[in-house]
């Protein structure tokens, strides 16, 4: 029997600073400094000129989610993701209650630079989902 892994959900991105604290917000997360550092300004000044801001990490307080690391890289996005994440904010909800839900952390993530993109409505299947990007066009969805 295969044993249980931890998983990092990796961003390749600009700037995995802006992105990371987006994230950290959105998901209630706590930026992982490495060792022996008190703030990420202290780290920063420990790299050389080109490594700096070059990446960025953080994790569920709690343990339970997978941690998120966030990496420089040149090229810009172009296409749509190949995965996305999706915020869980309206598990176990239906109909208007469920668009309550989302609409309201919907507004609260706009206002930190997200951006909205489209309402997926539910139908015989699935529940409704917004379709969102986050400061850099990452798509994820609020589920």
């Amino acid at each position: 029997m295969a044993s249980i892994k931890e998983i990092q959900v990796t961003f390749d991105c600009a700037d995995p600073k802006r992105v990371g604290l987006f994230w950290c917000e959105a998901l209630g997360y706590d930026a992982v400094l490495p060792g022996g550092f008190a703030t990420w300004d202290d780290c920063e000044r420990s790299l050389p000129p080109e490594s700096r801001g070059s990446w960025f990490a953080c994790a569920d307080p709690s343990g339970a989610g997978p941690r998120l690391y966030f990496q420089r890289v040149p090229e810009e996005k172009i296409t749509k993701n190949r995965v996305h994440v999706d915020v869980r904010v309206g598990k176990g909800l239906v109909g208007e209650e469920r668009l309550a839900v989302l609409e309201a952390e919907c507004a609260r993530l706009v206002a930190l630079g997200a951006k909205r993109v489209r309402l997926l409505p539910a139908d015989e299947e699935n529940e409704s989902c917004l379709v969102m990007q986050d400061v850099e066009g990452n798509e994820f969805c609020l589920d």
